[in-house]
């Protein structure tokens, strides 16, 4: 037995001790992976063949193993807190150098770009004006800040009831005077500014199965004759007409493409089952939303959504070959293979959960454990050395 033995055995136990203290240190850091030492013998050959007959030289640490074991999901009150429920990381950009994490604590910096807390952005698949996702090579994501610019509205879809128990008006149509008519509904429509105009409906049934259409804006009447006449089969269905009608609205709207064509005359009291027009006013962010798909959606003040951009995600074949940088972000190496590199809920990739974060996978307990056991192998290579001390003073005292 020799010295050597007991020193690699020390240096291993001390640096198995170095990872398990590492390792509970990093217990509540977000994201955090644990790590294991793994160990291998040394063993003396000879230069032609198996040096069996040697012995054992000790023990040497082959590598300090990362486990990318999936961690604990808690709930947090910030939208872009991003957890992966799976496999995958973050892909970041620090000026320029391309990162991974699977830390998702993110906010907004004073240009709009979503960055953690070191400063780096992460990067997924921009949007464009249109909320159209552009997928290929991910970009820096940046969040637009301002107000959503007004549409004018240019259709109308109506889906209404007619009853066809109603009675017929023989009266000149008067908007203000309900008797001359059966129905009416409103809804608000808008010009190219985004400017308000109440466009209302008036059905006014004349015969068996034939109604005439009057129309108002901001209740002025619209023309003196009906916009429309509308007939409908003994099935209750539309006969007339088949394509949508135009109104010209006042006040900046234009002319309007109303589309009548899916309502009925049925035995029932009249009714609207679905009207749409196509237009908004201008709207200001009342916030974010992201989806299990990385898809990030903001939300206005006009009831309008539109996508801003979508995380992208990154794997690896071998992800304990990453080279970590410290602060819960690695780096791509040859051991690693190249990054694959995709959306969420795809191929291999884990999926997104908005408003939570992932834990540390490390388990205190067996850390405990672990630790325990390291100090009685430091204990016992130190007692090695020990007997190995007596037995050389023994040798010295010989005479």
């Amino acid at each position: 037995m020799g010295f050597q033995h007991g020193l690699s055995g020390l240096s291993a136990a001390a640096r198995n001790l170095d990872v398990i203290g590492h390792n509970v240190a990093n217990a509540n850091t977000v994201g955090a992976k644990a790590s294991r030492a793994e160990f291998g013998d040394v063993i003396a050959n000879t230069v032609y063949g198996s040096g069996a007959q040697f012995g054992g030289l000790g023990v040497q640490v082959d590598r300090v193993a990362q486990q990318f074991s999936q961690g604990d999901l808690s709930s947090t009150a910030n939208p872009l807190d991003l957890a992966i429920n799976g496999s995958g990381f973050f892909r970041l950009s620090d000026n320029g150098m391309t990162t991974y994490s699977r830390n998702g604590q993110f906010g907004l910096d004073k240009d709009g770009y979503i960055v953690n807390s070191a400063g780096s952005r992460l990067t997924g698949y921009p949007a464009d004006g249109n909320g159209v996702i552009q997928p290929g090579v991910p970009a820096d994501l940046r969040m637009v800040t301002g107000d959503i610019s007004p549409r004018a509205t240019s259709s109308v879809e109506a889906m209404l009831n007619l009853d066809s128990r109603a009675e017929e008006r023989t009266t000149a149509f008067d908007l203000n005077d309900p008797t001359t008519y059966n129905s009416a509904t409103s809804l608000g429509v808008f010009d190219a500014q985004g400017g308000d105009t109440t466009m209302a409906l008036y059905f006014q049934k004349t015969a068996a199965n034939t109604w005439n259409v009057f129309a108002a804006a901001d209740g002025e009447q619209i023309g003196t004759d009906p916009v429309a006449e509308l007939t409908f089969a003994a099935n209750g269905t539309v006969l007339s007409p088949a394509d949508p009608i135009s109104i010209a609205v006042p006040g900046g709207v234009g002319d309007l493409e109303v589309d009548l064509g899916a309502s009925t005359q049925y035995g029932s009291v009249f009714g609207v089952n679905h009207l749409s027009q196509d237009g908004f006013t201008t709207g200001r962010l009342a916030g974010y939303s992201i989806s299990d798909e990385g898809i990030i959606t903001a939300r206005y003040t006009n009831g309008q959504t539109r996508a801003q951009g979508q995380v992208a995600l990154a794997n690896f074949t071998n992800p304990q070959g990453l080279v970590s940088l410290g602060g819960n972000v690695w780096a791509e190496s040859a051991e690693s293979g190249v990054a694959m590199v995709g959306s969420p809920a795809s191929a291999s990739l884990g999926v997104i959960q908005s408003g939570a974060l992932e834990q540390s996978n490390v388990d205190l307990t067996a850390e405990l454990v672990n630790m325990i056991t390291a100090q009685r192998s430091y204990q016992a290579n130190a007692q090695t050395i020990k007997t190995q001390d007596q037995i050389l003073q023994t040798i010295v005292n010989l005479r």
